[in-house]
């Protein structure tokens, strides 16, 4: 009883339902999406990844959030408690999770940086050329905020799951949608036109963000957009890294899991899509296809540039923006801390406070190499895929490119044909609830998932390219 007390747990499934997908809705849907759809021909990616979704991503967070509930412990106990022999597939999970801390916070602290820099008026300063560049590459200032975002995290995981995570998650959650929302309408509105008279609109932004177009779509094209869309999955949904398991374990018994399941899928997806479309549509207005080319920069180096081309009115929907950017990425890396957290709990009967402190020491230590990866010790190596990567880069590989779809592919394999899928139908089924597209769940466990995660490990290597 002392250790279940110590654990804690959801008070409902509305509770979990709102931390799961504050967990799911972070930086991945906030800001690599909308990047992703600009790449990848707008509609053509959001379509490809819709289908992904409600089939490949369904299969995972299903199969995290049962083994979880079942077994009622961390992802570092969990797998050896389905089966006697995979111990060691917790450990692999739980390491993802320590990987992605410290660069996450690092990020989160831009965030927190942009957000301050607009909260006192001073957004032009962000939209001139180098800034980003500028502000990363300092000393100080990256490493005190990166502290500041840490303390924010770490604030609601010490409180514990009832009062902190699903207690904020209730604030913050619905504050993010209606935010969301007012943005993507106001981003809609917009009209703008260039030096030559050309005369550009949200409206039109958004035409080529949600319509598919496949003029020009070779087998070569396609294959990138499918495999950044099955990629971006694994952001959007945080599946494969130990914390749906975690928050699973949390969740009552007679909680209707599918239902639940569902509507975390639903609430994702539709912010990812509503992510692009405040971005996509507002960067278009003002700065037409060059400006949708700026990679992982569109948030940080082409937004701010949006805003200060508003007017007066540029400062406040910067300020609002940024604002539910930091609720988003809390409400991600809380779920991160806790997975680390939970595992320390279980594996080794720490204190959640003593275990809180000491992933946060650690968070601290790790993310300052990682500020100072973009100044003394900045270095460049190549990655298997071909990309040039410093310390920030390579943590982002290891655990998005190869930890997390290898453990996605271990964990189809377990359920798959070790224990089989009934383990999982029989937890989701628990208490007499229906287990929507059962079938489509067995098929994709047992046969396309895992062919899916190969063929994503190998082209992490570079092995396979169409």
């Amino acid at each position: 009883m002392e250790k279940k007390h110590t654990r804690g747990s959801f008070t409902g499934s509305i509770g979990f339902v709102l931390a799961a997908a504050g967990s799911a809705v972070g930086l991945g849907n906030i800001w690599r999406f909308p990047y992703l759809a600009a790449k990848d021909g707008g509609g053509t990616f959001i379509l490809v990844y819709i289908v992904l979704a409600l089939t490949f991503g369904f299969t995972l967070l299903t199969t995290d959030i049962a083994i979880g509930r079942k077994t009622g412990q961390s992802p570092l106990v969990a797998y050896g408690k389905i089966h006697p022999g995979w111990n060691g597939l917790g450990l692999l999970a739980s390491i993802v999770p320590v990987v992605i801390l410290p660069y996450y916070c690092s990020i989160g602290g831009w965030v927190l940086k942009y957000l301050s820099v607009f909260l006192t008026g001073q957004g032009a300063a962000a939209a001139e050329d180098g800034y980003f560049t500028g502000y990363i590459t300092g000393t100080w200032q990256p490493i005190v905020w990166l502290g500041i975002y840490l303390f924010l995290t770490a604030f609601v995981v010490y409180r514990g799951v009832n009062k902190g995570i699903e207690n904020y998650s209730k604030i913050l959650m619905p504050i993010l949608l209606i935010l969301i929302i007012g943005i993507s309408i106001f981003s809609l509105t917009l009209t703008h036109t260039d030096a030559d008279g050309v005369v550009r609109t949200g409206l039109q932004g958004m035409k080529i963000y949600l319509v598919p177009n496949f003029k020009g779509m070779t087998p070569q094209k396609f294959f990138t957009v499918f495999v950044d869309a099955l990629g971006q999955l694994f952001f959007s949904i945080s599946v494969a890294m130990g914390i749906m398991v975690a928050y699973g374990s949390y969740v009552k018994k007679e909680t209707n899991l599918m239902k639940s399941i569902n509507q975390i899928e639903i609430f994702d997806t539709i912010v990812a899509l509503l992510a692009g479309l405040m971005i996509v549509p507002a960067v278009f207005t003002f700065m037409g296809t060059e400006g949708m080319s700026a990679g992982p920069g569109l948030m940080f180096v082409s937004l701010p540039k949006v805003f200060q081309s508003m007017g007066a009115a540029g400062g406040v929907i910067g300020t609002i923006f940024f604002l539910m950017v930091s609720f988003a990425a809390i409400t991600s890396s809380v779920s991160v801390m806790e997975s680390i957290v939970s595992c320390m709990i279980d594996k080794f009967h720490i204190s959640r406070k003593k275990s809180t402190v000491i992933v946060t020491v650690y968070a601290y230590l790790v993310g300052i190499i990682v500020c100072l990866g973009y100044n003394a010790l900045y270095f460049e190596l190549k990655l298997p895929n071909g990309a040039t990567a410093q310390i920030l880069d390579v943590m982002d590989f290891i655990s998005n490119n190869l930890l997390m779809p290898l453990v996605a592919l271990l964990s189809c394999i377990l359920i798959g044909w070790v224990v089989k899928p009934q383990v999982i139908i029989d937890e989701v089924t628990l208490g007499g609830y229906k287990f929507g597209r059962k079938r489509l769940y067995i098929v994709m466990v047992k046969f396309i998932a895992p062919v899916l995660l190969a063929a994503l490990l190998l082209q992490s290597f570079g092995i396979l390219n169409v």
